[in-house]
């Protein structure tokens, strides 16, 4: 995560209120969907270790774990404006999607190696079945973002689909496209920075 990884080395400035990080985070949840990337620094640091131990408890796998924590973040960083505080609270949805990210890994990961891992079964999954307004409404999201990854340079769009849609770690990339980690890392955030301005501002790509 590009801004959440820089941010790690630095103390961040908790705003004045509640006393308890977990207080807090509806706020910074609040200001990272405003565009404050500070906001996102300072919920990493007061949160990714509890993210982190949910997701390792998933994969066994520390290296899995560790890109999937920095994932969760970018995914905090494009959809904060979904979270409300009416719905639950903020330690809840941020879990959740870690579960979710997490989850995600490891059925990629059975895919490609053909093996099964047994998924605990005391971790609360949502239900899989969606309603026809559901539906409707995923393939219109899916055509906004097939629009804007058309906008994307080449090499941004093309970590991304592999990324995301092809279910490759940052290391499994930097492999297959013959570039450093770091610059795969890069492509992505460019990337996944200029989609989340899109379809948050929904603009119709043409």
């Amino acid at each position: 995560m590009f801004m959440v990884m820089a941010s790690s080395g630095s103390e961040a400035t908790p705003p004045t209120g509640p006393a308890t990080p977990e207080a807090r985070w509806p706020a910074y949840l609040a200001a990272a969907a405003r565009g404050d990337q500070s906001a996102l620094a300072s919920l990493y640091d007061e949160s990714s270790s509890l993210v982190h131990g949910v997701v390792q408890r998933i994969l066994m796998n520390p290296a899995d774990a560790e890109e999937v924590t920095l994932d969760v973040y970018t995914q905090i960083w494009r959809s904060a404006a979904d979270y409300s505080p009416q719905r639950g609270s903020a330690t809840a949805w941020i879990l959740m999607l870690a579960r979710s990210r997490a989850l995600d890994r490891l059925r990629s990961r059975q895919r490609r190696t053909g093996q099964e891992t047994p998924i605990d079964p005391g971790l609360p999954l949502a239900s899989s079945a969606a309603q026809p307004e559901e539906l409707a409404s995923l393939g219109q999201q899916r055509r906004h973002m097939k629009l804007a990854l058309a906008t994307l340079a080449d090499e941004q769009r093309e970590a991304i689909e592999l990324a995301y849609y092809g279910g490759l770690s940052h290391s499994e990339l930097a492999e297959k496209l013959g570039q450093p980690l770091g610059t795969v890392k890069t492509r992505i955030r460019l990337g996944m920075t200029k989609l989340r301005q899109l379809l948050t501002a929904g603009k119709e790509v043409r």
